[in-house]
C-alpha cells in the first residue's frame, strides 16, 4: 500500500498520474513512482523516496511521457524506504507492476523464481508479482491469462495493476482484499485505489469485487470473477467532493477538520433526526424490520473506530437495553467466537476499506449473524457494498491521517442507532427524549466547545518537554480518554496511555511524578464524585493534572491542577463534546513539537493490509 493510480489514453498521462498521487497523499506514504509506456513500446520509470513533489520535480527536470501509465505511493511493509523498493516494480524491463497489499507467500515464490533465472532488485513482496506474470507470459499466455493464472499462486491481499510493454494497448488489474476502482472516460479509462484520485478526469466509476480480474483498454473494460467467468459490474455516477487542495485558511488539514465538526455532525443529523426521534430506515432498506429483532450487537473495528465502538457499548446497554460486545477486528478474525441469537454485526470504518474489518465482516457472514450494518464515511466502499445495511456519516473527505471529524460523526451515528434499537427493547421515554434533545443541541454545543481553542493552545506549551502522559476517564469517558491518548501519540510522538480512572490504584499510580502529565476528562455525571477521588490519588503523589471539566463540576485550578471548563452538556452527548478538547490539545502539542501533523511518520490513512 498505499495509493495506486493508472491511466490508458491517447494523450500523455503523466500529469493525470501525478495529480492522482497528490490527491492520495493524505493516506500517508514514504516513496512514490511512475512507469510509462508509449505507443512505440518504450517503457520508462521514475521513482523517488519522500513526497510526491520530489517525484514531480524529477520529472520536470527530465520529462517523460506515455499514453499508458501506472503510479504508486508506497507505505513500506517489506523492505526499507529506498528508491529500489519504491513502486512500480519491473521484470526485465518488460512487465511493470504496482501493488497494494501483502503477498504472504512471497518468500517461497521468490525462491522458485530465482531458481528459474529471474533476478530480484528489491526486498519487496511486490516484485514477485512482476516476475510471476513475466514467467507466465514467457510460457505463451497473453497478459490477461497470465495475470489470471498468477493470482492463483498468491496468498494474501492484493490490489494490483500490470503492464506489458509488448502489449501496450491494455492494462490488467486484479483485486483481492485491497480495493480498486475503474474510472470510465471517453476514449480513455483509469484505475485507482480510491476514486478521490480520479475526480479531475471522471465521475463515472466501476468498483471491482473480491477476486475480480479486469482487462482495460482505451475503449473497453472486461471484468472476470475469481472463477474466470465474464461478469458485469455496476457503473456509478459519483457526486463525491474532494477538498484536499484547500485548507480553508487553517495551518493544517487536521485543524480545519477539527473545526468542521459542528458542520459535519449537523449534516449527519440532517433529515435523519426528527423532532420526535428517528425512523429506523435511515440505516438501510427494511432496517426497521431487521432492528426490531436485534437482541445483541457485536461491534468490530480498528483504531479510532474501535474507540467509537467502545463508547457505543455504554449507550447500547444503558439506554437501549441491548447487550453489546466490542472487539478489535484483527483479534476477532483469528479466534473462535460465540454468536448470540439475533445478533447484529456492526462494522465501523472511515474508509470502508480497512483490511482487518473487511475480513472480519466476511468471516462473520459465515458464522450466522442475523444481519450486518456498517457505519462508514465513503459511499461505494467495500464495507458499504458488502453489508446488509449502511449508515453514511457525511463527514466529507478527511485528509489528516489522525481521524477527528470521522470519529465524532461515528459517535453521532451510534447515538441514533441506540434510539433505533431502544425503541424495541424498552428504552424509557425520559432517556429517549433526552437523547433526542441532546442530539438536536449537539452542533451548537460543539461550536461552543471550539471556543476553548485559544486556552488549549496556551496549555499545550506545558507539554513541550514531556515524553510520557496518562489519560483518565470513567464510564463512557474511558474510551474518550483512550482516543485522546491515541491522538497525542499519533501526531506528537509522545508516549501516552489511557486508563479507566478506577484502575489507578491497581498499578498506574507507580508512574506518577511531576514529569508525568495526567489528563482527565470530567463531565458532570453520576461518576463525578468517584472521579474526584481518583484525582486526589494523583494529587497525593505529586502528579500534575490537566482537567477538562464541566463548568458545574466544581474543579478549581491550583499549583498541581490546571482546569479548563467545558460547556455544560447532557450526559448522552458528553463523550462527543469532550473529544474536541483532547483533539485540540494533541494538535497544538504536535505543532510545538514540530512534527508532520497531517502525515505523521509510519502511519497510513487507510490501512488496507493486515
Amino acid at each position: 500500500m498505499c495509493g495506486i493510480v493508472g491511466a490508458i489514453a491517447e494523450r500523455n498521462v503523466v500529469q493525470i498520474l501525478l495529480e492522482g498521487l497528490k490527491r492520495l497523499e493524505y493516506r500517508g506514504y514514504d516513496s512514490a513512482g511512475v512507469a510509462l509506456l508509449d505507443q512505440g513500446g518504450n517503457l520508462t520509470r521514475v521513482r523517488r523516496t519522500g513526497k510526491v513533489q520530489e517525484l514531480a520535480a524529477a520529472i520536470d527536470a527530465d520529462p517523460v511521457k506515455g499514453q499508458t501509465g501506472i503510479a504508486h505511493t508506497r507505505w513500506a511493509t517489506h523492505g526499507g524506504v529506498t528508491e529500489a523498493n519504491a513502486h512500480p516494480h519491473f521484470s526485465s524491463d518488460r512487465v511493470a507492476v504496482v501493488h497494494n497489499g501483502i503477498i504472504e507467500n512471497y518468500q517461497q515464490l521468490r525462491k522458485e523464481l530465482t531458481a528459474a533465472g529471474y533476478g530480484f532488485t528489491s526486498d519487496t513482496d511486490t516484485e514477485t508479482i512482476a516476475h510471476q506474470v513475466h514467467k507466465l507470459l514467457d510460457s505463451g499466455l497473453d497478459l490477461l491469462s497470465a495475470v489470471q493464472a498468477a493470482v492463483k499462486t498468491f496468498h494474501g491481499a492484493y490490489g494490483t495493476v500490470i503492464m506489458d510493454k509488448l502489449d501496450a494497448d491494455k492494462v490488467v488489474v486484479a483485486r483481492s482484499g485491497s480495493p480498486l476502482v475503474i474510472g470510465l472516460g471517453i476514449g480513455e479509462n483509469f484505475i485507482a485505489s480510491d476514486q478521490m484520485a480520479l475526480l479531475p478526469v471522471t465521475r463515472r466509476f466501476m468498483f471491482l469485487e473480491e477476486g475480480d480480474v479486469a482487462e482495460i483498454t482505451r475503449t473497453s473494460i472486461k471484468v472476470f470473477d475469481k472463477a474466470g467467468n465474464p461478469v458485469e459490474r455496476e457503473i456509478i455516477d459519483s457526486d463525491i467532493e474532494h477538498d484536499a487542495g484547500d485548507k480553508g485558511g487553517y495551518r493544517h488539514y487536521m485543524l480545519k477538520e477539527i473545526h468542521e465538526q459542528p458542520i459535519v455532525v449537523r449534516n449527519t443529523l440532517q433529515q435523519r433526526l426528527l423532532e420526535s426521534g428517528i425512523d429506523a430506515n435511515i440505516f438501510g432498506d427494511n432496517a426497521d424490520e431487521i432492528l426490531a429483532k436485534v437482541k445483541h450487537v457485536q461491534i468490530i473495528a480498528c483504531g479510532t473506530s474501535y474507540h467509537a465502538g467502545m463508547t457505543a457499548r455504554y449507550w447500547l446497554e444503558q439506554y437501549a437495553n441491548v447487550s453489546c460486545n466490542v472487539e478489535i477486528a484483527s483479534e476477532f478474525r483469528y479466534r473462535k467466537s460465540f454468536v448470540h441469537p439475533n445478533s447484529l454485526l456492526v462494522t465501523i470504518s472511515q474508509s470502508g476499506e480497512t483490511a482487518d474489518t473487511l475480513a472480519a465482516l466476511r468471516l462473520a457472514k459465515e458464522q450466522g449473524y442475523m444481519a450486518s450494518l456498517t457505519i462508514c464515511n465513503v459511499p461505494g466502499s467495500s464495507l458499504v457494498r458488502e453489508s446488509d445495511m449502511a449508515f453514511m456519516t457525511r463527514a466529507g473527505a478527511e485528509i489528516g491521517v489522525a481521524s477527528t471529524k470521522a470519529f465524532t460523526t461515528q459517535l453521532t451515528a451510534f447515538l441514533m442507532l441506540t434510539l433505533a434499537l431502544g425503541a424495541n427493547n424498552g428504552i424509557s421515554r425520559e432517556d429517549h427524549d433526552g437523547i433526542v434533545a441532546a442530539l438536536h443541541s449537539l452542533p451548537t454545543k460543539l461550536e461552543e466547545t471550539l471556543g476553548l481553542t485559544k486556552a488549549i493552545e496556551v496549555l499545550a506549551e506545558e507539554f513541550a518537554d514531556k515524553h510520557h502522559s496518562l489519560f483518565l476517564g470513567r464510564g463512557d469517558q474511558y474510551p474518550i480518554a483512550m482516543e485522546g491518548a491515541l491522538k497525542l501519540k499519533e501526531i506528537s510522538y509522545i508516549h501516552a496511555e489511557a486508563y479507566a480512572s478506577g484502575e489507578l490504584k491497581h498499578g498506574p499510580l507507580a508512574l506518577i511524578d511531576d514529569e508525568m502529565p495526567v489528563i482527565v476528562v470530567a463531565p458532570n455525571n453520576e461518576l463525578l464524585e468517584k472521579l474526584k477521588s481518583n484525582v486526589e490519588e494523583v494529587r497525593a503523589r505529586g502528579g500534575i493534572m490537566y482537567v477538562f471539566a464541566d463548568a458545574e463540576a466544581q474543579f478549581a485550578s491550583d499549583e498541581t491542577m490546571r482546569v479548563i471548563n467545558v460547556p455544560h452538556c447532557e450526559p448522552a452527548i458528553a463523550p462527543i463534546i469532550y473529544t474536541l478538547p483532547l483533539q485540540l490539545l494533541s494538535y497544538y502539542v504536535a505543532v510545538i513539537k514540530g512534527t508532520d501533523v497531517d502525515q505523521p511518520r509510519n502511519l497510513a490513512k487507510s490501512v488496507t493490509v493486515e
